[in-house]
């Protein structure tokens, strides 16, 4: 589990300042924010291309915007991408503008996102 404390700070610091109900949760390599007991977005170390990338969980008219541009990576499932998860890597979202801007499309999702079975 590898990821930038400081990337996880300031995605901390974003959803105390939105008053959202979260919590931490080690997964997908790194770290993720549960709001509302739904995986809404998270950070982590990518070894292969040396990278903090920032996990989005978005709806899809996002998705289809955002999977155009440079700053995106799908997220990879065994034959396809993960429907409505990307990976932006270090250059969209180093800003705090950019970050914000991504954790808002993420909240904006997370009341209509499916919650996962339990197990």
């Amino acid at each position: 589990m590898a990821f930038d404390e400081d990337n996880a700070q300031r995605i901390r610091t974003f959803l105390q300042h939105k008053e959202a109900d979260f919590f931490e949760k080690k997964m997908f390599g790194g770290l993720v924010f549960m709001v509302d007991n739904k995986l809404c977005c998270g950070t982590r170390l990518d070894k292969q291309i040396g990278e903090n990338l920032l996990l989005c969980r978005i709806d899809d008219k996002a998705y289809e915007t955002a999977i155009e541009r440079d700053d995106i990576l799908p997220m990879p499932n065994a034959e396809r991408p993960m429907k409505n998860y990307i990976f932006v890597t270090e250059s969209g979202w180093q800003k705090s503008k950019d970050l914000a801007f991504w954790l808002e499309l993420c909240l904006t999702f997370n009341p209509i996102a499916k919650a996962s079975k339990k197990k």
